[in-house]
């Protein structure tokens, strides 16, 4: 079985201990970029598991609470908006992922990424393009990367109120803008991003 056979699942390589890897948070303009593995335990399925994007925020949160449950292991980890402006955005991605392997409790032997390219790892790992919507264990790291990275925008949003970043999780979204341009940019948002910086160049200092 290829790696893009999308019934590709857990345990296909005999021996091996895979960890699904995949992350949350490259396109928007302010906050964290999250990442997550996971190692899924075939003893305790869970059903339902498939891209993130696809699922409600309800079933995502729900899916999320039974991975960190019956998963052999499980890590999320993150790389701040400062490390993305001094690192950029791909870097930052890479980094997080590699941070979230070292993180998991159990040594994985192969590392399965979402993904065309892999971060630098101690172990053997392979990129998956959509991944997420293939390989179950992708996709429950693409679960539990998304609702972190949504908890840390809601605590972004009580932080900085008027950015609305309960609405857009910090993507640029006309809401965010129209807010941006009326409140300047805030300590967590993306300098290195053109519409970031765009906007930093037109009001000199108008970090909010």
């Amino acid at each position: 079985m290829t790696l893009s056979d999308p019934n590709l699942s857990l345990f296909t390589y005999d021996g091996e201990i895979i960890c699904g890897v995949d992350e949350a948070g490259r396109g928007p303009l302010a906050g964290p970029v999250f990442a997550a593995a996971v190692i899924l335990d075939p003893a305790k399925p869970v059903n339902g598991l498939r891209d993130s994007k696809k699922l409600t925020a309800e079933r995502r949160e729900a899916l999320a609470e039974q991975i960190k449950t019956n998963a052999l292991a499980w890590a999320i980890a993150e790389c701040s908006e400062e490390e993305i402006d001094k690192l950029n955005i791909l870097q930052a991605t890479m980094l997080a992922m590699r941070r979230a392997v070292e993180g998991l409790a159990m040594l994985p032997t192969l590392a399965l990424i979402d993904g065309n390219r892999c971060p630098q790892l101690s172990i053997r790992s392979e990129a998956i393009i959509k991944g997420d919507d293939k390989v179950q264990a992708i996709s429950a790291a693409s679960i539990l990367a998304k609702t972190a990275r949504d908890a840390a925008l809601q605590v972004l949003h009580e932080r900085y109120p008027h950015y609305a970043f309960d609405q857009h999780k910090g993507y640029p979204t006309a809401l965010h803008m129209e807010r941006l341009r009326l409140h300047g940019v805030s300590p967590v948002h993306r300098k290195s991003y053109a519409p970031v910086r765009a906007l930093l160049a037109i009001i000199p200092g108008g970090a909010a």
